[in-house]
């Protein structure tokens, strides 16, 4: 999903536009096939006993609206969570944007930034992920977890900072 053009300034250029890692979504694939193999036990387990037509459709009921609210909870709500949240560089700033109810974001124009630094462990690295942390002028780094290919972005957003300072300096 590309980032929409009407929350550009005029003449803004988009570089780059990223969701958090798909490693963010493992575990809700994990509890996906967890609690439906809870229900589908449970259901197994009603009808093996020796239970009334009315227990065994009780059984079931709570039975799918515990796997509803659950799957609700534990998949839904961060798949959402993870397709409302972008990482977003222009040739101006950074900005990233998360929520969907309450939407907060964070832009950091390129003439404030002094230092970009990334990390990223042993799984970070074979999954090509990892922590972008930015140091803007006035405030305490910012730490952005789960950006795909955080190399390539590191290396990007250097570029885009050298970029603005060299323009900055041309203007003067």
């Amino acid at each position: 999903m590309a980032y929409p053009q009407d929350t550009l300034a005029r003449d803004e250029t988009l570089v780059l536009h990223r969701h958090p890692h798909w490693k963010a979504l493992i575990v809700p694939v994990l509890a996906l096939i967890l609690v439906s193999a809870a229900v589908g036990g449970a259901w197994w387990w009603s009808s093996t006993m020796d239970l009334t037509d009315d227990t065994r459709t009780i059984v079931g009921i709570v039975s799918g609206v515990v796997w509803a609210g659950l799957v609700a909870w534990l998949v839904i709500a961060p798949l959402i969570r993870w397709c409302t949240t972008h990482f977003v560089i222009t040739d101006r700033r950074v900005m990233f944007r998360t929520g969907v109810f309450t939407r907060s974001g964070i832009n950091i124009p390129m003439a404030r930034i002094n230092s970009v630094q990334f990390r990223h462990d042993l799984i970070d690295r074979i999954l090509r992920t990892g922590t972008l942390i930015i140091e803007s002028a006035s405030d305490d780094p910012l730490e952005f977890n789960d950006i795909p290919q955080v190399e390539r972005v590191h290396a990007l957003l250097y570029n885009e900072v050298h970029d603005s300072l060299t323009e900055e300096e041309g203007e003067r």
